[in-house]
């Protein structure tokens, strides 16, 4: 599989270069190149925000029978539970990961790094190993904030564990743009102003240029990210928070 960006300046350039219609192609073959070469083993992470139901859409456009998984804590809101159930029916080949293990009352609130690692981490790690992914490909794009301006459209911070990022270059507006173009459902949370969503205790609605700046607000972590896309996801637990 090829790598279609060299450095950084390559996707700020793309970010602005390329024509809608350019990166939904763009987009489309990074998918079928990836499937092409993993098959089954290439399976997509669908977080239910608007960025991961347009790439669920883009990789059933290559294959109907490419899977999925959706990771959920016990802090989604309701209204995140029951797209998340509603998706799931419309859709059985995305399985449900989520970690019911005890935690401290309002642990996201004293440690939000160690709260995200057990609810958010744990499971996505659990996930690929259970449905043995070679490539997992995610709805990050490098235009949402100001932590997600280093991926690049493939990566390998697992040895022999490829992401594929294929809207990686994707501006907010193009997004919604394709999900209205081919009327895809999303989560009705965006009815309400929510730019980016997480956990109820974690978001908030904002006034900020910043996409992810409601996330997190009032910690270390605000406008940032849980850890699964930051650091090498296979890696002990333990060894990802020293």
């Amino acid at each position: 599989m090829k790598n279609f960006t060299k450095s950084d300046d390559d996707l700020k350039r793309l970010v602005d270069k390329l024509t809608f219609k350019e990166k939904v192609e763009r987009s489309l073959t990074l998918i079928e190149e990836a499937y092409n070469e993993y098959g089954d083993s290439l399976v997509v992470a669908n977080s239910l925000g608007k960025d991961s139901v347009a790439v669920w859409d883009l990789v059933k456009r290559v294959s109907t029978t490419i899977r999925g998984f959706i990771i959920t804590t016990r802090y989604k809101p309701l209204e995140t539970k029951q797209f998340m159930y509603e998706t799931v029916r419309r859709y059985p080949e995305l399985k449900i990961y989520e970690n019911n293990e005890e935690i401290p009352d309002e642990l996201y609130k004293t440690d939000p790094d160690r709260c995200c690692e057990i609810l958010k981490v744990k499971p996505t790690r659990r996930a690929i190993e259970e449905m043995k992914v070679k490539c997992w490909v995610t709805g990050l794009r490098c235009t949402e904030g100001r932590t997600r301006t280093d991926f690049k459209e493939i990566e390998e911070r697992d040895s022999g564990l490829i992401k594929l990022n294929p809207i990686l270059i994707w501006k907010e507006r193009e997004v919604w743009q394709y999900l209205a173009l081919y009327e895809v459902k999303v989560n009705p949370l965006y009815k309400e102003g929510y730019r980016s969503l997480g956990c109820a205790p974690c978001t908030q609605i904002t006034t900020e240029d910043n996409e992810r700046a409601g996330r997190w607000i009032g910690t270390s972590k605000c406008g940032g990210e849980c850890g699964i896309h930051t650091r090498p996801l296979l890696a002990k637990a333990e060894e990802t928070l020293r």
